[in-house]
């Protein structure tokens, strides 16, 4: 059965978004969670993901329309050529007043003032109008109960998440409810490592430093065939996967976002053609032109606060990942840093990470 994605409310005083970007074609096959497109108010530019797995049958809508809450943006179906739904009036924009704003609303409510008795700056009651009411003689700002949900502590402007801030949200829950999260970390020497990027960088001609990347991919290299690259599952009877391949995660901030870009496949890369391949993705999450598949399928993950001079911190697990590394800055004089990790209890003992620690803070290119 077609499904529709309507524009949604992201603000409650915003009848109306841009559309300002589409990540996906017709006939395109998307997954539950990816991002399909974004749309822009005058306070932020939001992600809207695909509810479902599915096909883009139809895109409703233009890159730069400006286009009424509630319209039918786009419809996804089960299989590439299902029929169209026959366009119908579009959904309700969730305005109970076409008089009022959605905001202003809320504060009629809120201060138990009638919209008849404020007068209005244009043909439509606004959230300035009952303000400007409010100081000039009005009830002081009350706060009162969500009916809703939990009562917040201070005034709000609601809002979706971003597909950034949903993949933290996801990470984190499924730290706490699935995984038996547990942390160490050694003392070593930085030099060694060091010595080998700026060797690396001098015989690839290379402009930015590979460290982070040459030790991201000695990990994967510790970390395949072995429990650091499983995960659990308890679907009732608690069940080992161990995964065939290594997903490398690699945390990228980017502004005020945090992605989980993926190396997929990066136990089949050599070292040269790894580090390119994490360049390609660290640009690509700079800009925030990750595509959806670009940051998902992690069964190993590594994450560096060094630039920030962080010499200590607890990284959260990928969800279905038992193991995460953190990279640290070194000590002012440059001989001691820290390699900190992240582990599920349930497949790692503290003496194995322990070793692969140990191991990766060499970068000697020994067996592992």
């Amino acid at each position: 059965m077609a499904l529709p994605i309507p524009i949604p409310r992201v603000n409650n005083n915003d009848d109306t978004v841009k559309l300002v970007r589409l990540a996906v074609g017709v006939g395109e096959a998307v997954h539950e969670g990816d991002l399909v497109f974004e749309v822009e108010t005058e306070k932020a530019v939001v992600g809207i993901e695909a509810e479902r797995d599915g096909y883009v049958l139809a895109i409703n809508c233009a890159v730069g329309d400006t286009v009424p809450v509630g319209k039918v943006a786009m419809w996804l179906g089960d299989t590439a050529d299902e029929p169209v739904p026959q366009d119908t009036a579009p959904a309700a924009a969730e305005t109970a007043d076409e008089g009022v704003t959605a905001k202003a609303q809320l504060l009629l409510r809120r201060h138990n003032l009638s919209a008849d008795a404020i007068p209005r700056s244009g043909p439509r009651l606004t959230a300035a109008d009952v303000e400007a009411f409010v100081a000039a003689g009005g009830e002081p700002p009350v706060e009162a109960p969500r009916a809703d949900g939990p009562k917040l502590p201070a005034a709000a402007d609601l809002r979706p998440l971003t597909p950034a801030e949903r993949g933290m949200v996801n990470t984190v829950t499924w730290q706490r409810e699935h995984a038996v999260a547990t942390y160490l970390e050694i003392d070593y020497d930085p030099r060694p490592w060091d010595e080998y990027a700026a060797a690396f960088a001098r015989a690839g001609r290379q402009l930015l430093n590979p460290l982070l990347a040459l030790i991201a991919y000695r990990l994967v290299r510790l970390a395949a065939g072995s429990s650091a690259n499983a995960t659990i599952l308890d679907d009732g009877e608690p069940t080992r996967a161990s995964f065939q391949h290594v997903n490398l995660g690699f945390t990228v901030q980017a502004g005020e976002s945090l992605f989980l870009c993926v190396v997929d496949l990066a136990d089949t890369l050599d070292e040269a053609a790894f580090v390119a391949r994490l360049g390609e993705l660290q640009r690509r999450a700079i800009a925030n032109r990750l595509a959806p598949v670009e940051m998902r399928g992690a069964t190993l993950g590594f994450t560096s606060m060094a630039r920030w001079g962080v010499r200590r911190h607890v990284p959260v697990l990928a969800p279905q990942t038992a193991l995460m590394i953190a990279h640290c800055a070194a000590a002012a004089d440059g001989t001691q840093a820290v390699l900190g990790a992240t582990y599920d209890h349930r497949l790692l003992t503290g003496f194995d990470v322990a070793r692969l620690l140990q191991k990766l803070a060499n970068p000697a290119k020994q067996a592992v």
